[in-house]
């Protein structure tokens, strides 16, 4: 085993451990306890209307925004909600794209999924699909998902380029992200982001905006944004990230424009 390989293998066990205290402290006192209440947690849903998810789900949110809000979910649509934590988002997601819909919730911990299976019995929705697995190995076939949610959890990840992959492989001819995540300002080096808080606590793994920008590209994601919403440390922020992936013909008219016609 290398360095390289123990070091990561003991950062992953780092982030099982945290979030596993932090499904213990939910369970315990009804809330986990957010790096930051004003940026983290239930203070990113403050616009959110009386009923529409039990307070238990509320109160266990970890993320750094409201990717349920600026994702445009619609009637009928099937969800995936990458990191499903204690599941308010797929609770939201859920009451949004209605019956007809479906909403997958992946979390990588028994213990979340306990948490979040309760949440959702007690919301009373029932087009709820809880999976257990990684965000870097998808358990869902190719083209089956029309929108990709996430909440403060791609910058967990130790091998990013997996998690696009996997996000454009799932995604629908059509299909589009809405992800709220904490992204560095480009003018942070990764020793500096790591300066500034821990990897568990969603600071030292995030990506820059250039970096989120290429990662989308290479997965021949389109129209990639990111707007920084909150300050989260020095040089961070919580941020709204938004692509697509191209429908079925406009693909297809992309692979057969030659590079020196007008087209491209």
């Amino acid at each position: 085993m290398t360095d390289t390989t123990s070091a990561m293998g003991k950062l992953q066990e780092e982030v099982r451990a945290y979030y596993r205290s932090k499904a213990a402290e939910a369970e315990t006192h009804g809330a986990c306890c957010s790096p930051d209440p004003n940026t983290f947690g239930p203070a990113a849903y403050d616009e959110m209307g009386p009923d529409k998810a039990p307070d238990a789900a509320l109160l266990a949110s970890l993320g750094c925004g409201n990717p349920t809000a600026v994702a445009e979910l619609r009637e009928g649509e099937t969800v995936l909600d990458l990191g499903s934590g204690g599941g308010l988002d797929v609770i939201l997601s859920a009451r949004r794209v209605g019956p007809d819909g479906r909403v997958f919730g992946l979390d990588f911990l028994e213990e979340m999924l306990a948490l979040a299976a309760r949440n959702v019995e007690d919301a009373e929705v029932d087009n709820v699909v809880l999976l257990k697995g990684t965000i870097e190995s998808i358990p869902l076939p190719a083209d089956t998902v029309d929108v990709i949610i996430s909440n403060c959890v791609i910058n967990l990840s130790l091998d990013k380029p997996a998690v696009f992959a996997e996000m454009a492989r799932v995604l629908a001819p059509g299909g589009r992200l809405g992800i709220s995540d904490v992204v560095a300002e480009d003018r942070l080096s990764v020793e500096e982001r790591a300066e500034r808080g821990g990897h568990s606590q969603c600071i030292a793994g995030a990506l820059s905006v250039s970096e989120y920008r290429e990662l989308l590209a290479a997965v021949g994601l389109k129209d990639a944004e990111v707007v920084f919403t909150k300050e989260a440390a020095d040089g961070l922020h919580s941020a709204i990230v938004r692509a697509r992936k191209p429908a079925g013909t406009e693909a297809a008219a992309t692979q057969q424009c030659d590079p020196d016609d007008t087209c491209c």
